[in-house]
């Protein structure tokens, strides 16, 4: 088996007569931030759902931490999948406190105060750890929904276009801040996203897809300079066709 954080071979999603994922291959390196770039309606918040195991594919396997966790031998539930989800809304508990959504999915031990801690540090919420999520702006919210999807420290990180509720003001400094903090956690990262801005300058490596298919993988640069077919070229920007 090909080696990787995640990988997918020959994944395949249909509802019907609609096919959202098809034979999908793709691999995410150890601490790499990989952006899935598409449309509305291209099938990259189906495969998103598909990694998570929110749902199981039809034909594939899918692959997290070198551990098979969909294909012939079965389904691995999402809770024993080592996946850390940060949700479009951010999804924070609104009867906790920021200190508590970051402990919720830490086991009750003597480091547990210290692990919060930490992550506190980590995205820059030290001082407001006693309030309600509905006290915090809307970059905070996401910074806090970083931590406590960060806490148990999974092997993965699954972003839904992120940053998609902020300001389109707030989107480029905050953007900035969610890069160095998944930095200095050393995370692997797949974000699902459809501004092109936000996938060439935030993502190492970008994955362009397109009516259930990933056309393309590369970095950035590479992606918009020297897209392979006329659709990623289109969609990307980059569009000069003779």
């Amino acid at each position: 088996m090909t080696s990787g954080a995640v990988v997918c071979r020959g994944v395949h999603k249909q509802y019907g007569a609609v096919r959202a994922v098809v034979d999908v291959d793709l691999t995410l390196a150890s601490g790499q931030l990989l952006a899935l770039l598409g449309p509305s309606g291209c099938g990259k918040t189906t495969l998103l759902r598909l990694l998570a195991g929110f749902e199981p594919p039809d034909t594939g396997t899918i692959s997290i931490g070198g551990r098979q966790v969909a294909g012939p031998n079965g389904l691995v539930p999402p809770e024993q999948r080592r996946v850390g989800m940060v949700f479009q809304d951010y999804a924070l508990f609104p009867h906790l406190s920021l200190k508590e959504n970051i402990a919720y999915g830490l086991p009750r031990s003597n480091g547990r105060d210290a692990r919060v801690a930490e992550l506190l540090a980590l995205v820059g919420l030290e001082s407001l750890g006693t309030r309600s999520p509905h006290q915090l702006s809307g970059g905070q919210q996401q910074r806090a929904a970083l931590a406590r999807a960060l806490a148990p420290g999974p092997a993965v990180m699954l972003l839904d276009e992120p940053f998609s509720n902020l300001d389109a003001s707030l989107r480029r400094t905050v953007r900035s801040e969610v890069r160095r903090i998944l930095q200095a956690a050393g995370a692997t990262v797949l974000f699902v996203t459809h501004d092109q801005e936000e996938a060439l300058s935030l993502a190492d490596q970008v994955a362009v897809m397109l009516e259930g298919r990933i056309l393309q993988v590369g970095r950035p640069a590479t992606i918009y300079e020297r897209p392979t077919t006329r659709e990623v070229a289109a969609f990307v920007g980059a569009a000069n066709f003779l």
